[in-house]
């Protein structure tokens, strides 16, 4: 490309991106003078300035970018952070409730849901502990209680009593514990009969660990809901 052709170019780059940075030049004490389209300003101007050189003109043009780029990045970083910085939704505050419900549903039935019996009537039933880590939102995505710790995290941005957020933050530690012991005890009940010296009594005995875990964290999510007013 012939030098000519190549200044024409730059310049008319430098005016688009003038016109969008000379706010934010003239906000910084910069004269008007000096960010106008640089072919305009240079008309019958022997200056060696209206005569850059191709690494001058390149220079002028990716500095004006580089400026463009932070102005407009840190607006978009800020509004980021903000929605970031927020407590949780009513949604996220109803999942806590539904989640609850659950969880004392499975406490009032635990028998009934945590044994499953072959179809055709009459056939053999047995106890497993999948349920406790369904209803625990250890299963899917679509549990109400699924990473629900996140929801929790959330809640320092809410206006809530001091006294009141040390107490949260005590039941959500114990919730946590709860649900990483069920999670265990559900697991290894789930193969205790097939390991070396199991049997339906080594199930049952995890099974009731498990149960154990759940009371625990059905007790710390009522103090959740306590301190949230959710109940």
């Amino acid at each position: 490309m012939k030098h000519s052709n190549f200044l024409f170019l730059a310049s008319l780059t430098y005016a688009c991106i003038t016109r969008h940075t000379e706010s934010f030049a003239l906000g910084n004490g910069l004269s008007r003078k000096h960010h106008g389209p640089l072919f305009l300003q240079c008309q019958n101007n022997e200056d060696t300035q209206c005569n850059p050189s191709r690494r001058d003109v390149f220079a002028n043009v990716m500095r004006l970018s580089v400026i463009s780029i932070i102005g407009g990045g840190s607006k978009s970083s800020f509004a980021a952070t903000a929605t970031v910085n927020k407590g949780p939704t009513s949604d996220e505050l109803g999942r806590i409730k539904i989640g609850y419900d659950q969880i004392q549903y499975l406490l009032t039935n635990f028998d009934k849901e945590t044994t499953v019996c072959k179809k055709g009537g009459g056939g053999e039933c047995e106890r497993t502990a999948e349920p406790v880590r369904r209803y625990m939102g250890l299963r899917s995505t679509t549990d109400p209680l699924f990473q629900i710790e996140k929801v929790f995290a959330k809640v320092k941005y809410m206006d809530i009593d001091i006294d009141q957020l040390e107490v949260f933050f005590q039941a959500t530690e114990e919730w946590n514990t709860a649900v990483t012991m069920s999670n265990s005890m559900a697991f290894i009940s789930q193969f205790a009969e097939y390991n070396p010296g199991g049997s339906k009594e080594e199930t049952l005995k995890f099974l009731e660990e498990a149960k154990t875990q759940v009371i625990t964290a059905e007790k710390s999510l009522g103090t959740i809901m306590d301190c949230l007013s959710l109940k």
